[in-house]
């Protein structure tokens, strides 16, 4: 498979618009559950400057109920089929390795797997059958008990060591070196106070020398200093957080409201382009 542009990288960080085809999704649950208005909403996301969709339809919030893999293309397969006829690459959501077959096949250019590999044994020969280009994101234990295993004497660097890990099983079993993206997983097996860390010692997660995509959008460490109670009143603070990624040089962010995003990744652009100083704490060129 050959790897769409808008994949590789780039001068700018990517836009990752996210499509929640789900009941019961932290954010927005049940407000795309219907295939023409998820077909809908998928447009909008493009029109506000998307650069990626990505189709989920199972929740991974803790307590979230497990889906078949047949439950799962039920819900998405519509969608992923009609939104793979636009210029924008789909990416899916999903740690089913039929699932993920079954989307590329119907035109998905990405699978986005937030188990890592971990969710079904069949992931990573699937993903190097396809060719595709794989997010492989760092977890701890299945959502139902990935809180209890937020535990880290340097959250940083045992994130980088784990997603080192899952990388070198992922090449061993025939996933291209080159198709990995790596997600750190904000909010995954991680607590407030950690994901702050995380965020502020990034420098081990780029010392990977891959891809980055970045995942917090409207999630609950952010909350504290949000202007209301619901998940959308984070959409401010999301945009904030991707203007400090996009300096960064990260290959994308993946977020609920795509506007402020785009604009902030632009804007990043455009002082790089203007001659802004790198800072000390940005690797050399970026993400690699």
């Amino acid at each position: 498979m050959a790897v769409p542009r808008v994949l590789r990288h780039l001068d700018r960080t990517l836009v990752m618009g996210i499509l929640n085809i789900t009941p019961d999704s932290f954010s927005d649950g049940g407000r795309w559950v219907n295939t023409d208005t998820a077909i809908a909403h998928g447009h909008r996301l493009i029109e506000q400057g998307a650069d990626i969709i990505d189709v989920g339809g199972e929740s991974s919030r803790p307590g979230a109920r497990p889906l078949t893999a047949d439950e799962e293309w039920d819900r998405v397969g519509a969608v992923i089929k009609a939104l793979a006829q636009t210029a924008t690459p789909i990416s899916v959501d999903t740690y089913h390795a039929e699932t993920a077959r079954r989307a590329v096949e119907a035109g998905a250019a990405i699978v986005n797997d937030v188990t890592g590999g971990a969710g079904d044994p069949a992931m990573f020969s699937t993903v190097s059958a396809l060719g595709c280009p794989y997010i492989l994101q760092h977890t701890r234990g299945t959502p139902s008990e990935m809180n209890s295993r937020a535990r880290y004497a340097n959250v940083s660097g045992e994130v980088s060591a784990e997603l080192q890990e899952s990388i070198d099983r992922a090449v061993t079993l025939g996933v291209a070196r080159s198709n990995i993206i790596i997600d750190p997983g904000f909010g995954f097996a991680k607590n407030g106070e950690q994901n702050w860390d995380l965020a502020a010692h990034f420098e081990d997660i780029e010392a990977l020398g891959m891809p980055i995509l970045i995942g917090v959008s409207r999630k609950h460490f952010l909350a504290g200093m949000a202007p209301g109670p619901q998940p959308a009143d984070r959409d401010d603070l999301t945009a904030a957080m991707t203007s400090y990624f996009a300096l960064r040089g990260v290959w994308a962010v993946r977020v609920h409201e795509v506007a402020a995003s785009h604009a902030a990744v632009l804007a990043a652009q455009h002082l790089r382009h203007a001659g802004m100083p790198t800072p000390s704490w940005v690797p050399k060129g970026g993400s690699k």
